[in-house]
């Protein structure tokens, strides 16, 4: 309210207009540069004002408001802009398969390699693959954007998957939210999105630690004396780090000049409980002459779309009964063991890899997460033994070295 008494944009009118609907409350007055995003909730008559006084005489009878209307109701979703595409990257075959295994199934996935490997580039092109928002997680995502005012009159609405790439010098408050007054934080920002943190190592060991609830639970709780709200957090987190400080660990062309206390100190900055978490780990190696030069022509994005879409549907069939479960990598102990039985070949592979590689219980149901992913890909009723060697050979950090 300006001290003229003219009512000026707030933030969060989208979800306060589906909390009015869920009360039984029929209408809703609010200034009028909010009335477009309120009015696409359907059974609420919205009312824009441009003033105290405008309210006071509307109220009063005296003056007679139109509601509202939405034109076009919620604007349909689409993929995320073509700017960028993966037709651009040049060879690391591997790679994009473990970023579309990534997609197919929400996995969090790390990308490990020298500088200049590729890996932001890759990691920024993800979005273009993932299948178009649904319904229901528009309005979820347009709700937290809502809140923390990144809405405008051009964009009122959140109609394809957010990418979000945080510096590595965020604070937990930033990350998760908080500060004074309760928002949503970067996790929340990239609901139902990419969470993107390049320089991963560099991150501030306490903020990597806090992340670790939102990744295990899809959603965050911001506690203060007045009381605690809980925002949505289920996002996929795409990290990218050098090997070593220096960059060049393992690196055929170029010396690393890192002593091995260095490098088993850079990589003990990330916990263990941490990289449990991330379901999928690949090299990166840096890129070749004749991979740079070559004329061959890349799959492009909406090709590798069409597969994961395709198996993001057969999840959508598989959990519809479901409250919540819309991928393979959100799976409950009870759905993965109903979903993802071995036979006596691959239980005797799974076995194997955890004895060799040391893995931890998480680890362990991570694996079998990506195995269901890569057999949906195939369009495979089961999981097969050669699904479940894709699977553990993208946990590279379990491996001595890497």
């Amino acid at each position: 309210l300006a001290l003229s008494g003219q009512l000026r944009p707030v933030k969060g009118v989208l979800s306060i207009a589906l909390e009015a609907k869920r009360r039984n409350r029929r209408t809703l007055i609010v200034p009028i540069h909010n009335a477009t995003e309120a009015a696409v909730v359907e059974g609420v008559d919205v009312y824009g004002v441009c003033s105290l006084s405008e309210v006071v005489q509307f109220l009063r009878g005296e003056k007679v408001l139109e509601p509202v209307r939405s034109t076009n109701g919620w604007p349909e979703t689409a993929p995320a802009e073509q700017e960028l595409d993966f037709a651009e990257v040049k060879g690391q075959h591997h790679v994009k398969r473990a970023v579309e295994v990534a997609a197919a199934g929400g996995h969090n996935i790390l990308c490990i390699g020298p500088p200049g490997s590729g890996k932001s580039m890759i990691a920024k092109r993800i979005p273009t693959i993932l299948p178009p928002l649904t319904l229901r997680e528009a309005i979820e995502t347009t709700k937290v954007h809502s809140i923390c005012g990144l809405l405008n009159s051009q964009h009122r609405f959140v109609t394809s998957r957010p990418f979000r790439s945080p510096h590595h010098t965020i604070s937990d408050a930033g990350l998760l939210g908080g500060t004074g007054q309760p928002a949503p934080g970067e996790v929340s920002l990239a609901h139902n999105g990419v969470l993107f943190l390049d320089e991963l190592p560099e991150f501030h060991r306490s903020t990597l630690e806090v992340m670790r609830q939102p990744l295990e639970d899809g959603k965050v709780t911001i506690s203060r004396a007045a009381g605690s709200l809980t925002f949505p957090a289920e996002f996929m987190l795409v990290a990218a780090m050098n090997p070593c400080p220096c960059g060049h660990y393992g690196d055929l062309r170029r010396e690393c000049r890192c002593a091995p206390a260095q490098v088993q100190k850079y990589r003990h900055r990330l916990s263990g409980p941490l990289m449990d978490r991330i379901d999928i780990h690949v090299e990166v190696p840096a890129m070749e002459l004749k991979d740079l030069t070559g004329t061959v022509s890349e799959e492009p994005s909406a090709a590798i779309r069409e597969r994961v879409t395709r198996a993001r549907f057969v999840q959508l069939k598989r959990f519809c009964e479901q409250v919540r479960i819309t991928c393979n990598a959100r799976m409950t102990p009870r759905l993965l063991r109903k979903y993802c039985a071995l036979d006596s070949a691959g239980m005797e592979l799974l076995k194997e890899a955890v004895t060799n590689l040391n893995l931890s219980a998480r680890a362990y149901d991570r694996i079998l997460k990506v195995a269901r992913t890569i057999a949906d890909l195939a369009g495979a009723p089961k999981i097969q033994v050669d699904h479940l060697a894709e699977a553990v050979q993208y946990r590279a950090l379990d491996r001595s070295l890497w």
